[in-house]
């Protein structure tokens, strides 16, 4: 087994979940960090308003995303990165939200990703005074970043988990989690409804 994954962070463009607006990736293999990459994105039409405080913390309007691909269209390119990896994201509620609720104001099926928590992680492995990304990743090792720019917290999500297996000895993410006594879960996607032929 090896410790491999995929560290994710999406930046929206208001409270709506399928607002999204920034992709950050990570790539890990054999716990290092082997490949990143990320991307702006147009968000769904009736979800692409940018309201000042999304802007104030990620700095990303509506005018340097008016030629960026839509969710559908940079959708292959997501998987295509992801592959078969568990997703891992800090606070990865919200993050597989993103996914789930983008897809469905698209109409796009949602990937069923398998993914886990760094925050939930991190509360069992480290003692701080704050789980906030930037708080975590400085315990894990990985200094001062660009807090909010999708790709660098994505980068610091991939160190936490990496340090974290370190410290608690496990090989693979699923090993991390169960040491940890958190879930790899699964996003949630929903059966096609079931069509009833009536012979007449």
């Amino acid at each position: 087994m090896a410790l491999d994954f995929t560290a994710i962070d999406f930046e929206t463009a208001n409270p709506s979940n399928a607002s999204v607006c920034a992709v950050g990736l990570a790539r890990v293999r054999d716990g290092v960090v082997v490949d990143e990459t990320g991307w702006l994105i147009r968000p769904p039409a009736g979800h692409d308003v940018f309201f000042d405080l999304n802007t104030r913390i990620h700095g990303i309007r509506a005018v340097d995303v008016a030629d960026a691909a839509t969710w559908t269209e940079q959708l292959p390119a997501l998987a295509a990165f992801i592959g078969d990896d568990v997703l891992v994201a800090h606070n990865a509620g919200f993050d597989m939200a993103v996914i789930k609720r983008t897809c469905e104001a698209t109409g796009d099926d949602c990937p069923p990703y398998r993914y886990a928590c760094s925050l939930q992680v991190a509360r069992r492995v480290y003692q701080l005074e704050s789980y906030r990304l930037p708080f975590v990743a400085a315990e894990a090792g990985f200094g001062a970043f660009a807090h909010h720019n999708a790709t660098a917290d994505a980068l610091a999500c991939a160190h936490v988990m990496i340090d974290a297996a370190r410290r608690v000895a496990a090989d693979d993410i699923d090993l991390l989690a169960e040491y940890c006594g958190v879930r790899v879960s699964q996003i949630a996607v929903a059966a096609p409804p079931v069509t009833s032929f009536v012979v007449a």
